[in-house]
């Protein structure tokens, strides 16, 4: 993948991160993006250039903004080039009963989680099938496969999202294009870390406790997946030896959806 273009959406941190890191260490120019502390972002843009060689650049768009995901992808194209890698990792969480779930919440899970997915990939797609190369990877959840309780804005949007996959990919089947998802299950990302302390705090009990008696209740190998775990499933969708896999939805979930 040496010298590919890649954008990574919601990279600043936990998932999004890791799969920014695994791909310029594959050879990948990298376009980061998402929200944070401007400095402390440029410090890890530099780290990542310098320990990997490859052009690492940075474009805060806001992921439910359409206007701005298309600018991200402009972007993208004038600092590295034709974007050859895209990940749509951009997501946002809130939990909360059907009855009580706020229509602000349901608007914003859908335009960040499965609204700019379609738009950024709508953004790169003309380039990719003009040079008959590109690679697209969602990243769902294990709740895209299967549903769960008080979050039903979060379970639209990554079922949604796999629905999107597959859609893509049989429409650009023929061109060299691949387009599959990633459906991870409990993985300690910052979102997750603050979950744990609130019902750490709302329960009582110990961080460690919450974590395998709630978040991992469901996942048989009763850890959290590693990030560099969905990354390396990343990387390998986008490498040269997945030129054949395309519309799949790649469960990273330490068993949670073999129930």
């Amino acid at each position: 993948m040496k010298g590919r273009n890649a954008v990574v959406t919601g990279s600043t941190s936990g998932i999004g991160l890791a799969i920014a890191h695994a791909l310029a260490a594959e050879g990948c120019n990298v376009m980061l993006n998402g929200f944070g502390d401007p400095a402390a972002i440029d410090v890890t843009r530099r780290e990542i250039a310098e320990k990997t060689g490859r052009t690492v650049r940075y474009f805060a768009a806001d992921m439910g903004r359409p206007d701005e995901v298309r600018a991200l992808v402009a972007a993208a194209s004038s600092a590295l080039g034709p974007v050859d890698i895209l990940i749509n990792n951009a997501g946002v969480q809130h939990v909360a009963p059907l009855a009580d779930f706020p229509d602000e919440k349901w608007d914003l899970l859908l335009a960040v989680n499965l609204s700019a997915a379609f738009h950024a990939t709508k953004a790169v797609m003309p380039s990719m099938l003009d040079r008959r190369f590109g690679r697209i990877v969602n990243i769902a959840s294990a709740l895209g496969l299967v549903g769960a309780p008080h979050k039903p804005a979060y379970v639209a949007t990554k079922h949604g999202l796999v629905g999107l996959t597959k859609s893509v990919a049989l429409e650009v089947a023929q061109a060299g294009v691949t387009c599959n998802v990633v459906c991870p299950g409990m993985v300690m990302t910052p979102i997750i870390e603050m979950q744990v302390a609130d019902q750490a705090r709302v329960t009582g009990l110990p961080p460690e406790e919450v974590v395998q008696g709630v978040f991992l209740e469901n996942q048989p190998i009763r850890r959290p997946v590693k990030l560099e775990e969905i990354a390396a499933a990343v990387v390998f969708l986008c490498s040269d030896a997945a030129a054949g896999v395309t519309g799949t939805a790649l469960s990273v979930d330490g068993g949670y959806v073999a129930r």
